[in-house]
């Protein structure tokens, strides 16, 4: 058998970007988890993406694994693109270059550093590509597409933008009410269900050719799809890819969970001796 696998940063302007990217003296230690590293993207870097994603930041998976939107978000995304017939010809890149700590302040988010880095990874995905359309997740992400907008860059590419709704927004606003999260479920997927309609006639060139069929009221089976092994660096296993909550930040108190992540294999695929 054999096993597809991103092969990395070896082609410009890729390469000088991961080689050449800020640290701590743009993304403050005390607002982000620098401690964990620079996380860059997801997906095809070779011209042949379609779609661009943008999120917030990377989480204790994403750590791990060296590629973003790959926990439950990203499972949640990657079934999002599969009703538009996107399978592979994506690419995916977050607002933020490390995990948050806490909350973005306002100074953060205008920081020059951090936009003029991001910004030249938006140049190289959209200049002179085949991006047919930009997502954004969440408002942050939004705000950063903007803000590219507004530059002479920008303002020389021509997309079909859609912002939705950030794929776990749900669970972060019930705060463990049922109730709460069905209602915010049902919202967001109502959200998604006009974001497609937008995007389906606007992507002229699937992976697939097929009817859009718009998500119900609450999350069914098929929703949420595996991430593709051809997004991850070589010889990870395949339950980092279909499950989440493998990863957990662990300690007695905060400063210990900043510096430990806990890593479990799911029940089930170890044999009891």
């Amino acid at each position: 058998m054999t096993h597809q696998f991103d092969p990395g940063y070896v082609e410009e302007p890729f390469k000088s970007l991961c080689e050449d990217y800020p640290g701590p003296d743009v993304y403050p230690i005390g607002n982000f988890r620098v401690e964990w590293g620079p996380i860059f993207h997801r997906g095809r870097l070779d011209g042949s993406a379609r779609v661009l994603l943008i999120g917030q930041d990377p989480a204790q998976n994403e750590a791990i694994v060296r590629r973003i939107l790959v926990g439950e978000a990203g499972q949640r995304i990657q079934g999002f693109l599969a009703k538009l017939g996107i399978d592979r010809s994506y690419v995916m890149i977050n607002t933020f270059l490390y995990s948050v700590y806490g909350s973005v302040s306002a100074k953060n988010k205008k920081a020059a550093g951090i936009i003029e880095y991001r910004h030249r990874w938006l140049k190289a995905l959209l200049a002179g590509q085949k991006i047919e359309a930009v997502i954004a997740l969440g408002m942050l992400a939004d705000q950063a597409w903007k803000t590219w907008c507004a530059t002479p860059d920008g303002q020389d590419v021509a997309v079909t933008y859609v912002p939705i709704t950030h794929p776990t927004q749900p669970e972060s606003a019930a705060d463990g009410d049922k109730e709460k999260l069905r209602i915010a479920t049902k919202t967001l997927l109502s959200k998604w269900n006009a974001a497609l309609q937008t995007l389906h006639p606007a992507i002229q060139h699937p992976d697939r050719v097929q009817p859009l069929i718009p998500y119900g009221e609450a999350w069914q089976p098929g929703n949420k799809i595996p991430i593709p092994e051809i997004d991850f660096p070589p010889g990870l296993p395949a339950w980092m890819r279909e499950s989440d909550n493998w990863a957990r930040r662990a300690g007695a108190d905060v400063n210990a969970k900043r510096r430990n992540i806990t890593l479990t294999v799911p029940k089930g695929l170890v044999p009891k001796l």
